[in-house]
């Protein structure tokens, strides 16, 4: 098992954490994507980073953005969770999510991942 813990609302560290998810779930791993804070942002049904700079630029160069990743992690079978608290901190307790994302808590995150590895970004 995989979790990964995205801390960061911003653009290269979403990205990063989609890239991570995908490619561990490719090998065949379990993953679970766990956004809280500023992260909680990348599973948003009205995602802001994909209005970033950086999403056109990258389609640009032929690198995968943020909504390609995404579509690839939910067809991968990624967990998409999105911690109650790191929402209520960032105001956005009410905001709608993309489909196929859960609220949950921490606990659920690391019972999920268990003795498996755990990448913070």
């Amino acid at each position: 098992m995989t979790g990964i813990l995205l801390i960061s609302g911003g653009h290269e560290r979403a990205h990063y954490a989609l890239v991570l998810a995908t490619g561990a779930a490719a090998i065949g791993r379990d993953v679970t994507l766990f956004c809280t804070n500023a992260g909680a942002r990348l599973l948003l049904a009205d995602q802001p980073l994909l209005r970033d700079a950086r999403e056109a630029a990258m389609g640009a160069r032929g690198v995968a953005g943020i909504g390609t990743l995404l579509d690839a992690a939910r067809e991968l079978g990624v967990a998409l969770l999105v911690c109650e608290a790191g929402l209520a901190a960032e105001d956005l307790r009410d905001a709608p999510l993309l489909p196929g994302a859960r609220v949950t808590g921490v606990v659920d995150f690391l019972a999920r991942v268990g003795a498996g590895q755990i990448v913070t970004l």
